[in-house]
């Protein structure tokens, strides 16, 4: 990848590029450059997960009040195979459980896509047990006044909230599960998909115009739900890091969908990300959700000493000391292969936003629109509304 400047000016010149073909004349529609010229979804990320607790029904009735288009939970399998909201099968840094004396002998360590974890682990508490808990903010930047206050929903209660919301507002809110470790839960005898069939038929989302999106980093899963179901289906692309050239870095269990891990297909998520790749994921997929610097990334700026330099002088090297560089084709190609593309994740806070937005996160939002983006997963669904509506 180039280290080439992707300047301020250069953003806002593409923002206005967007902007004058988007312009309408008589009774035209806007168009956007997406897929399908659809104006781009916006997706709360776990709900409204940069105000509230993620993954409570709190947090998602809040993106919802903020405008998203779809709720976003992660789904994992309790002890007696109830689905419910969490980040991750290990629940220790999302709720109280740590605090609780009558679940300290549920501690344990396993083995979560080659990595081993120590905490404790919805698979091993029952739908009951786990409702005694109550949810907290993982992030110790973000608010903690909510923590303690709610339960962890059911898979049933999110979808009910969306339909209650839905006919309360007059807009279709739609949701969007992600099957989180699909592996680790085969191991566990608690298989995610066939459980998200049944929910979703009792719901009677079964087509392709159903308010729903289904998401998996695993690959073999998507294969097995489409034939199953005709609901959209996304192939998520993951990676570990970003180094200071602006290049994802690939590093195990970042690397490549954990199935090919098994599997020993040596494949990465780079390579899913090339011509051939996208055109392999069209083949059982309708799109794809690939971590956002893969669509347009940011290098920092390398002193004499060849250490990166601090631009805002606050004495850490973040994000925003580095600048933006050229998007990728990664949008051009996946449209070119039929997939629409929903990058993640969108937040607000200063060290997380490149130098070039100047603290402001609607130019990141408007940057990424202008690229062409189908849809985006934010943890503050009003700033990505107020942002794709402002342009």
């Amino acid at each position: 990848m180039t280290t080439m400047r992707f300047s301020s000016t250069a953003i806002a010149l593409s923002i206005a590029a967007l902007l004058s073909a988007c312009a309408t004349t008589g009774s035209q529609t806007s168009a956007y450059p997406t897929l399908g010229g659809a104006k781009p979804l916006v997706i709360g990320h776990r709900g409204a997960s940069g105000y509230m607790p993620e993954h409570t029904l709190a947090a998602y009735k809040k993106a919802i009040e903020l405008g998203a288009d779809f709720i976003e939970p992660d789904l994992v399998s309790t002890k007696d195979g109830e689905l419910v909201a969490r980040h991750e099968p290990n629940i220790t840094a999302t709720t109280d459980v740590s605090k609780r004396p009558e679940f300290a002998n549920r501690k344990t360590t396993r083995m979560v896509d080659g990595v081993k974890e120590t905490g404790w682990f919805v698979t091993d508490f029952t739908l009951a047990e786990l409702r005694t808990l109550r949810a907290v903010q993982p992030n110790p930047a973000r608010d903690k006044s909510y923590d303690g206050q709610f339960q962890v929903p059911t898979f049933r209660e999110i979808l009910n909230l969306a339909k209650e919301e839905s006919a309360k507002r007059g807009r279709t809110i739609g949701v969007y599960p992600e099957t989180k470790h699909p592996s680790y839960h085969i191991t566990e005898g608690l298989m995610l998909e066939p459980k998200l069939l049944k929910v979703l038929a009792e719901y009677g989302y079964t087509k392709k115009d159903s308010p729903i999106i289904i998401q998996s980093f695993e690959v073999s899963n998507l294969k097995e739900l489409r034939g199953q179901t005709q609901v959209r289906l996304v192939q998520l692309i993951d990676g570990d890091d970003v180094d200071s050239m602006g290049e994802v870095t690939l590093v195990a269990p970042f690397d490549r969908p954990y199935d090919f891990a098994l599997a020993r297909d040596k494949r990465t998520f780079k390579d899913m990300l090339t011509p051939a790749g996208l055109a392999e994921i069209r083949t059982y997929a309708d799109g794809i959700g690939p971590w956002k610097p893969y669509l347009a990334s940011g290098a920092h700026v390398l002193g004499a000493d060849g250490k990166p330099k601090d631009l805002n002088g606050d004495g850490k090297i973040t994000d925003a000391d580095r600048v933006a560089l050229p998007p990728t084709n990664v949008v051009k190609d996946a449209h070119a292969a039929g997939l629409f593309v929903h990058a993640y994740t969108f937040r607000n806070e200063q060290p997380l936003l490149l130098s070039d937005y100047k603290g402001d996160p609607k130019a990141e939002y408007k940057r990424f629109y202008a690229l062409g983006v189908d849809g985006l997963f934010s943890d503050f669904a009003d700033t990505a509304v107020a942002a794709r509506d402002g342009m």
